[in-house]
Parts: C-alpha cells; structure tokens; sequence
C-alpha cells in the first residue's frame, strides 16, 4: 500500500532557527562551515550568469552592430528587449516561487534559458538575438533572487544583513568584468563566442542548484486569476515605455511617429493597470502602500541615483568609445570601476546599520558630485587612466547605495508579506527605468548641448580670423605629401579643421552633462539632508511636548 502523499501546500513545522521570513523564500537551517562556503560561491555564481549576458552584449554593442549588419537603431533593441521582459516579470515571479516551490523556480528558468541560448547558436540573425535578449531578460530576474537565497545560506544569522548586501550588489560586477575579456570572445567566433560563454556560464550555474540544492519552504496557492489582468496591462505598458526611453535619443523625440503612439498607448495601460489594482480587493500590487509617501520618496530617490549613475555608460565610455577607444584600450578603466565595485560591497557589509540607512546614500551622492567635477574637466587629451578616480568613486557609489536602500523599503514587506510583489516591482523599475531615464536624459542632454557648441565654434570657423588661417595652413602642410591636386588639399584642410571643431564640441558638451548629474546628485543630496534635519527637528519638538505636559 503507497503512504498518502503529503499536501505540497500543507504548513511544515520549523525549527525556530529554521522558519523562512518570507513566504516562497528558503527555510533557514544550521550548515557546516564547507556547506555555508558552498552556497556562497554559488549564490555569487548565479548573479554573474543573470548578469553576464546583458552586460557582454551592451559592453560590445558596436562589435554586435557590424556582425549582424544592422543600424544603430536595431542593434539598440538588443539591450532594449532585455529590459522589456525583466522589469515586469517580477509581477508573476514572486507568486510563481510562492506557489510552485522554488526547486521548480530555480530549475525551470535555468532549463529555459540553457535552451534558448543553446538553439540561438544555430541562427544567425538580429531577429533571434531579441528572442533570447528576451527571454534572458526573464531568467536574469529569477537569478537576481535565487542569488540571494543562497547568500542567506552561506552566512549565520548574525551575518544576514552580509549576505543580503551580496546578493543584491554581486551582478554590478558583471559589467566591468565583461569589459575585461568580451573582446577576446568575439575574436572567437564573433557573437557566437559571447553566447558559448553564456552558454557555458548557464549549464555550471544549473548543475550547482541541482547539487547543491537550496532548503524547503512553504507554499501557498496564490495566483488569481485577476493577477494576470493586470500582468497583460502592466506587462506590456511598461515594455513599450522601456522602448521609447532606449530609442528616443536615436529615432529622436519629435522625429519619428511611433515614439509618440508607444507613449500614448504605454500611459493607457499602466493607467488601466494601475487603476484595476486599486480597485481589488486582494491586489497584486498594493497600490495605497506603493502611494504611501516614504515609500514614493524612496523610490524617486533610487531613481535619481541610478539616472546620475549613467554618466559611467552614457558619458565616460561613451566619450571614450566617441574618440575611437576599444574594450581592450580601456582594461584599466575597467578595473578600476570593478576595484570600486569590490570596495563598495565590502564597505557596505561592514558598516551596514538598520538604524543608519540614509547616511550611505548620502555618502554614495556625496561621491557622485566628486566623481562627475572631476570628470567636468575632460579635454581632447583625457584618456581612460585620467578617469580612473573618477569612475572608481562611481563604481562605490553604485554598489554602496543599494543594499540599505532596499532595506529601507523591506521593514513594510515582512509587515505584510502581501506588499512582497509590490516591493519586488518598485525596486526593479527604479533600478531599470532609472538606468534607461537616466541614458534618455543624459544622452539627449549632451546632444542637444553639441549642436549647440558646433553652431557656436562654426560661427568662428571664418577665414577672416588669422588663427582660423594659421590652422588650415598647418593642414595642408600636413597632407602635401599625400596631395597634389591644390583643391583638393584645400578641401582636406577644410574637413580636418571641421573634425577637429565636431570633437571639441562634443567635449564641451560631454563636460556639461557630467556638470548636470553633479547638479542632480546635489540637489538629490540637500533634498535628503533637509529631509533628515526636518524629521529630527519635528521629534525633538514632540520630545519637548511630551515633557511639557508632564
């Protein structure tokens, strides 16, 4: 006779040590210390993999662009996809893990995204490349997540604040990495050389959770079938905001038709969506609590870090990739910011205080305003090892900040356990949004700041000026040898003398913009400061109250 099958939904009965905190996260037992070392080199395993692919393919989007044959504005939907489908996944990712296990949650993304990068080896077009952008997009969502469960097994409960502030910080090292060898990859079997690695990065992470598996936990049945209402509102109202802010500064804002019906029809949805939620009475997000005036506050803040935080893509690799600088001329830089990744976390695990949460955001703005004056001073002769500073600051602030922002908006989670979904999504659109407004923003800025500069400089350009005639002398001169033909010499001067004025004022504007994000992460920085002073001058005046009518 076969034992009655125990109900997977059926509370387990746990060790005090033992009760997971959250429902769908991992029970929490005693490990030897070789099992507690394990899951962290697994834990920090399965972030790079979410992380990996996404940063090689922006790190190497120029190489990517002349593999594939496609314009600036296709190859941009690459990295674009891969927002689309990660920043709302979290909507059914968090129920799913709730309701199913997380053995299925682990296993089954993994599975999925080992078969999707596996048949992309076989196609060569931009078209499958979305596909699996896209489906990464998905799975590097769940990975971000299972990174942290299984830090949270590697540290003792004394330590848990540790392992969250590895978990969550962990895949920002997956940038500067991919800048250090993706190069080399390429030289392999060109884009086929990045997604072997892929490839291969996937099937070790798989074969790690399926070794080392993660402890039980509770489940529930969750989902509702409204829950998927709002995911077909949200879902695609916030995919087609993510491709407006990445293809905006390229189609340009008032130039192409579609930008303006994809916002138009964007707003709608999330509109709609957001309108159902508030309506239900069991939401998948809990929109009073998202509205609730710490939890806004929270969120506009991560959102303006993470959109001064774009000046290390959008402004410095930019400026450098502008001039003609490869991956491989700027390992320097890219040590530099992964040293400053590396210090970030280790700073942050060491002085990580609940009490304290608002000074390491401070301290991170405060760094971010250095960072952006120092790179203000930029001329046509800075190169990356005159930018090392300046990017290992950014890199600090990037990892710094993270952790304790997250755990300011983590007390009202365990509250209600009910605002996990709600929480998983803010944190993600901050973080995603944020880095694309923040590439939208900084990107149209310095453009619009170039033009400017290049009709100024063009003014100038006249050879009634003798310094104008002195340069296009020494052109010619330059070129003599090369060409005979005495107009053509002239028109090769000309040019010349135009690069020469194109690259100064891209400079001049490039130095604007990191002006502009100094001028955000200081007005960021006093928005805080006065917000702090104002919290204790209100306490300390109920203080005096109190005592007032005793």
């Amino acid at each position: 006779m076969r034992p009655p099958q125990r109900n997977p939904y059926a509370p387990r009965e746990w060790q005090p040590h033992e009760k997971p905190t959250l429902l769908g996260s991992p029970s929490t037992p005693i490990h030897s210390t070789p099992k507690r070392f394990a899951f962290g080199i697994v834990g920090l395993l399965v972030c790079l993999t979410g992380a990996m692919g996404n940063a090689m393919v922006s790190a190497n989007l120029q190489n990517l662009q002349g593999t594939f044959a496609a314009w600036s504005t296709e190859i941009a939907w690459l990295p674009a996809v891969y927002v689309m489908t990660n920043i709302s996944i979290n909507l059914l990712l968090v129920k799913f893990r709730q309701q199913y296990g997380l053995r299925a949650f682990t296993e089954g993304f993994l599975v999925l995204y080992v078969l999707v990068t596996f048949f992309h080896l076989f196609v060569n077009d931009l078209s499958s490349a979305l596909m699996v952008r896209a489906a990464h997009g998905m799975v590097a969502a769940a990975l971000s997540s299972l990174g942290i469960y299984y830090q949270i097994q590697a540290w003792p409960a004394k330590h848990r604040l540790k392992a969250l502030t590895i978990g969550i910080t962990g895949s920002s090292l997956a940038i500067p990495i991919a800048r250090l060898f993706s190069t080399e990859l390429l030289q392999l079997e060109e884009w086929r050389g990045l997604y072997l690695f892929e490839l291969g990065m996937a099937l070790i992470s798989l074969a790690c959770v399926i070794a080392l598996k993660l402890p039980p936990s509770d489940r529930r049945k969750v989902f509702e079938k409204k829950d998927f209402i709002t995911f077909m509102l949200l879902a695609p109202g916030l995919a087609l905001l993510c491709a407006v802010l990445s293809l905006g500064r390229l189609d340009w804002w008032f130039e192409a038709p579609w930008i303006g019906w994809a916002l138009a029809l964007s707003l709608v949805l999330i509109v709609s969506a957001i309108t159902f939620e508030h309506n239900r009475s069991n939401p998948l997000l809990n929109i009073r609590w998202l509205s609730s005036g710490s939890i806004l506050r929270l969120g506009l803040i991560m959102l303006l870090i993470r959109i001064v935080l774009a000046e290390q893509n959008t402004g410095v690799i930019g400026w450098l990739q502008y001039v003609g600088l490869q991956n491989e001329q700027m390992t320097h830089l890219a040590w530099s910011i992964f040293a400053g990744i590396v210090c970030g976390i280790i700073t942050s695990c060491l002085t990580l205080k609940p009490t304290k949460l608002a000074w390491p955001i401070i301290t991170s703005l405060a760094l971010i305003m250095v960072a952006s004056l120092l790179d203000s001073h930029s001329n046509n002769l800075t190169r990356p090892d005159q930018l090392m500073l300046s990017q290992f600051l950014l890199g600090f602030s990037s990892a710094f900040f993270l952790a304790p922002a997250m755990l300011a908006a983590i007390g009202g989670v365990i509250a209600d356990q009910r605002n996990l979904v709600s929480f998983s999504v803010m944190f993600g659109m901050s973080q995603n949004l944020g880095g694309l407004l923040g590439s939208a923003i900084l990107g149209t800025f310095q453009t619009w700041r170039e033009k400017y500069y290049s009709s100024m400089l063009a003014d100038q350009l006249t050879t009634l000026n003798p310094l104008v005639n002195e340069r296009l002398q020494a052109y010619s001169q330059m070129y003599q040898s090369q060409i005979s033909d005495s107009v053509l010499l002239s028109t090769q001067a000309v040019t010349q003398l135009q690069t020469v004025s194109t690259l100064e004022a891209n400079i001049l504007a490039y130095n604007d913009t990191y002006l502009l994000t100094a001028g955000i992460a200081a007005a960021t920085l006093v928005w805080i400061l006065w917000r702090l002073l104002r919290l204790r001058l209100t306490a300390r005046l109920a203080l005096k109250k109190i005592a007032g009518s005793k």
